[in-house]
């Protein structure tokens, strides 16, 4: 019973997190018909299957707070239906603050925290529907329409359920020893359960008579929660007479409707429409879903097993290098033949385990519609909201670590990035600020954006500031100011420009917060601004963290790794092709010119073989001119990033390339800038992984081109 009410409680948080995605959406499409004499039914069907759904749910595990919101919000929806009343801007508040603390609640019993209190929720959501409330009499015969339901009319919903292989194994042995398959279906009720009538007592009652092969619960159309069962028995029919008092019909298992009905096919969609997903939600009434939801953590736990793999398949593969001259050439051939059939399946496998995992981050940017809208409603700001790229895919994990971040964000681009209206009026901008969320996948990598049309950062208030906390001799140790400098600024704990804390921002946390999580989780975060135009966060993260091709390089006999998907192109330039600006290396590139980056130099690596090689650069700034030694040799570059943060790693030797694990570096006694974790070689050895993002932005702290006039090579 244990296992029973803990998967059933897993299904239910899945569900309620569904329904609420769902509310929200159609929260935010009926919020433009107010005042209106008829809304779309179609909509509030949605609305009141949803809140009802959650209702019933909730009442079933107990949670009385999540039951109670949802009925008063679920009675409102029932006179919009009716249309006995009209949608108010009151209304419509009410429903998506009760939305709000509904979630709350269900996630305080999630987490078994302590849950908020619903009172004032409750009175807001009376007040809005208090005078428009049908009589006690009218509530009381609907709820006895209800109860007094025919038995015949539940009977006609009872469809054969689909079960499980071994569950059909189980039923296929009892019938061949004579037993007779039943399906029962349990429709629960507050008049039931106050007779001791429950779900518990449902299952003892049938397990007394027989063997009990299957259990789940269903919601119908109309939103009422029952349960199926599936038991074989030799005991005669007449011993379930009477049992239809008690909620429960029954028929005989129909074996050969499963055989003539096909599954209806759905996608696999973590965050489909609700009819699409729901295990146990049939959406037309006849058919089975063909989805089942599972926890994160075991898909974790699958793709760590794919890495161990991947890393078994390299050790095979280096040792296939050993049997050259051991092995005759036609078994040698075929071990390798093999390897590649054994690493075609397993990039298969893990890119499988990847599409299972990866949601679309409209999933943040849906929720980030109401923060700006109650955001807009505090600052008395007019705040236009522009989504793109809603359907690109990344890790659930990431999704969820991005939620908190995201949401600092869009209020700092609300409190400290758009004017009032009077301001932006007197500028000559539209009265309506702007804030666009973008996103989109390059590679491996999904790139954010979080935009707006503002008045940009103020970088004299941020440097005064800085000076104030005695940060800016961190930050500035040769006076350079550029976005990158100002960003670090930004991200420091407890600064901010405000000089009294509000209800959106002003405590200097924000940042901090978003700055470490997207370093946690592989990222870069970038800053362009310009004043009186607006200010644009770009934040790179990788779609997924554990596994990754890569290129095997080496530099002064140390052994690297660097994730290929922020491999731009591998080059090879003479030593007298680089320049000097500024103490800072620069090689000619496609028309432009790069950063150099020698990862001897930034790791401070030393080869005591290595003959120096002294170069001669002369340069005229006033002309821009740049005068080269002849060339010594020529330099191994691998060009990583993209437009203004690209740049170029100076390597030895590129010894070839291989998937790799990645294993995060989570000690902070050996976490180092330019490393983004450790992987183990086919050979046994552990290599670290070069952190490219890390070194494109030492790179760019370090020289900051613009208009370049010389050109170099």
């Amino acid at each position: 019973m244990d296992n029973f009410f803990a998967n059933f409680l897993d299904d239910y948080f899945a569900e309620c997190d569904e329904h609420i995605i769902n509310i929200r959406d159609i929260l935010l499409t009926i919020e433009s018909q107010i005042n209106q004499l008829k809304i779309e039914n179609s909509l509030l069907d949605k609305l009141f299957i949803s809140f009802h759904s959650i209702k019933g749910l909730s009442g079933m595990v107990g949670l009385k707070e999540a039951e109670e919101l949802s009925h008063e919000m679920e009675s409102y929806l029932r006179l919009l239906r009716e249309q006995k009343i009209r949608l108010t801007a009151a209304g419509i508040d009410a429903l998506i603050d009760g939305t709000t603390m509904l979630e709350q609640v269900i996630t305080a019993y999630h987490t078994q925290s302590t849950l908020p209190d619903i009172g004032s929720i409750m009175s807001q959501l009376t007040n809005a529907f208090s005078e428009k409330m049908p009589d006690e009499e009218e509530s009381l015969s609907i709820k006895e329409t209800v109860e007094n339901q025919p038995v015949n009319s539940v009977a006609i919903q009872l469809t054969t359920i689909a079960l499980k292989p071994a569950e059909q194994t189980e039923l296929q042995l009892a019938l061949e020893k004579g037993e007779i398959a039943w399906q029962f279906e349990f429709l629960p009720g507050q008049e039931k359960a106050e007779r001791g009538i429950n779900v518990n007592t449902i299952r003892e009652r049938l397990r007394a008579i027989g063997k009990l092969i299957h259990a789940s619960p269903k919601i119908r159309e109309n939103g009422d929660v029952v349960f199926n069962f599936v038991v074989t028995t030799n005991v005669p029919e007449t011993s379930f007479a009477g049992w239809d008092a008690d909620g429960l019909t029954y028929r005989t298992y129909l074996i050969k409707e499963i055989a003539e009905k096909p599954e209806k096919l759905t996608s696999l969609h973590p965050t489909s429409p609700l009819t699409q997903t729901s295990p146990i939600i049939n959406a037309t009434g006849s058919t089975p879903s063909n989805v089942v939801r599972v926890d994160l953590t075991k898909l974790d736990e699958l793709m760590r097993m794919v890495g161990e793999l991947v890393t078994t398949r390299a050790k095979f593969a280096d040792n296939l290098k050993n049997l050259k001259n051991k092995v005759p050439a036609a078994e040698l051939r075929t071990l390798r033949e093999t390897n590649l059939t054994l690493e075609r399946q397993l990039r298969d496998l893990r890119e499988g385990v990847m599409r299972v995992r990866l949601v679309p981050i409209g999933e943040i940017f849906t929720r980030m519609q109401f923060v700006i809208r109650d955001l807009a409603k505090e600052s008395q700001k007019q705040i236009s909201l522009e989504l793109y790229g809603q359907n690109t895919e990344i890790d659930k994990f990431v999704v969820e670590r991005m939620l908190d971040p995201m949401m600092h964000m869009v209020r700092n681009a609300v409190s400290h990035g758009l004017e009032s209206e009077s301001e932006r009026i007197n500028s000559g901008k539209s009265p309506q600020g702007k804030i666009s969320l973008r996103a989109a996948t390059a590679g491996e990598m999904v790139v954010i954006q979080i935009a707006d049309d503002g008045r940009g950062v103020d970088v004299e208030a941020v440097i005064n500031q800085a000076k104030k906390q005695d940060l800016i001799d961190s930050f500035l140790p040769n006076q350079t100011i550029d976005d990158n400098t100002i960003l670090d600024i930004i991200c420091s704990p407890c600064f901010s420009t405000r000089e009294q804390v509000d209800l959106t921002s002003g405590r200097g946390v924000g940042m901090v917060v978003v700055k470490n999580t997207v370093n946690e989780l592989g990222g870069f975060i970038t800053l362009e601004s310009e004043k009186g135009k607006g200010t644009t966060f770009t934040i790179q993260l990788p779609l997924t963290l554990a596994i990754a091709d890569a290129l095997i390089i080496s530099v002064q006999n140390q052994t690297f790794a660097i994730p290929q998907s922020a491999v731009r192109e591998v080059i090879q330039v003479p030593e007298s092709a680089i320049a000097i600006l500024e103490n800072n290396e620069l090689i000619p590139y496609r028309g432009q010119v790069l950063p150099l980056i020698r990862l001897a130099t930034v790791f401070n690596l030393k080869n005591n073989n290595e003959t120096p090689t002294n170069k001669e650069v002369k340069i005229n700034q006033k002309f821009g001119k740049i005068e080269l030694s002849p060339a010594k040799s020529n330099l191994k570059l691998i060009v990583v990033g993209n437009g203004v943060n690209a740049i170029a790693i100076a390597v030895d030797q590129i010894l070839g390339q291989q998937e790799i694990v990645v294993r995060p570096l989570t000690d902070s006694l050996v976490q180092t800038i330019g490393i983004a974790g450790a992987t183990e070689l086919g050979d046994g050895r552990i290599v670290l992984i070069i952190d490219t993002l890390a070194l494109t932005r030492i790179a760019n702290s370090a020289v900051k081109i613009k208009n370049y006039p010389g050109k170099a090579g």
